[in-house]
């Protein structure tokens, strides 16, 4: 079995651990250790990314308690090695998903819809919900969420005994057999998770909805948080300058301009479709 540094501090980057097996697969090894702060894919969370001994790590999954860290280059049963996350990529997968459980607490207190699935990718985070939800109905949630984060609210990790589970109100979308690992929002969420997490809601920053659409009997809602959520928001800052620059408009008037275009477009092509009928007209009467 393998001790999970992650579980206990998920800000830990840089660690010593003892290489237990190093399995060669094809032109890769997979390798396992005593103890690792890298976290495998599972729970809608990708893999961490990093170096062992300055070896990259391309791949992390756990088998039977078992987490193998995918490598092009052997390591030495026994050896004592050096892991390092990529930090950039752990930090902004712990802001994506604490301000999923963020967004999925209010929108199950205020609605009784349940995060019935959740991924996050390398260019947005989906979550699936089992109930309909709109527009304006998303941008009010954002509005919460962002406050939340202004409150600087502590979240918090427990492992509960059976007893304190049997009282405890929180969410899963699945049943869990052993050890239940929860995290907490006081008042907000409260949800059984073994990913990673932001140890105060300021830290998430910002959290930005992307765009909703009808899945299966519910939506599915695209978003990000923290860096990514401001890299998303530069860029089409960028965008928007560029544009307001393009037409002579202030950044505001961009939608009704753009829309005045296409309507322009639109007329013209049916002019340029009539003026063709009548040339080839003439040209037959000719």
């Amino acid at each position: 079995m393998t001790t999970k540094l992650y579980e206990k501090d998920s800000y830990i980057g840089e660690f010593e651990a003892a290489v237990q097996i190093c399995n060669q697969e094809g032109e890769l090894y997979k390798v396992s250790l005593n103890q690792t702060a890298f976290y495998p894919e599972g729970g809608g969370q990708p893999a961490d990314r990093g170096t062992i001994n300055n070896i990259s790590v391309t791949d992390v999954q756990e088998m039977d308690g078992i987490i193998w860290h995918t490598m092009d280059k052997p390591l030495k049963p026994g050896e004592m090695v050096v892991g390092k996350l990529d930090w950039v990529r752990r930090f902004n997968h712990m802001q994506n998903h604490s301000g999923e459980h963020i967004i999925s607490g209010i929108i199950n207190q205020k609605y009784g819809y349940h995060n019935v699935g959740f991924h996050m990718g390398s260019d947005v985070v989906t979550v699936d919900f089992d109930g309909i939800l709109n527009e304006e109905q998303l941008w009010e949630i954002e509005g919460e969420a962002n406050e939340i984060i202004l409150a600087n609210l502590p979240v918090k990790d427990s492992y509960p005994t059976k007893e304190e589970v049997q009282q405890t109100d929180y969410r899963s979308k699945k049943e869990i057999e052993g050890q239940i690992r929860l995290v907490t929002i006081s008042g907000i969420d409260c949800c059984a998770c073994c990913g990673t997490h932001v140890a105060a809601t300021g830290e998430i920053r910002l959290i930005k909805f992307l765009g909703v659409q009808k899945y299966k009997s519910g939506v599915r809602v695209s978003m990000l948080s923290g860096e990514a959520a401001f890299a998303d928001y530069q860029l089409k800052h960028t965008n928007a300058m560029y544009l307001s620059r393009l037409l002579s408009l202030k950044p505001d008037e961009i939608g009704d301009g753009v829309v005045r275009l296409r309507d322009k477009n639109i007329a013209l092509k049916k002019e340029l479709k009539q003026l063709k009928k009548q040339i080839f007209q003439l040209e037959k009467d000719k």
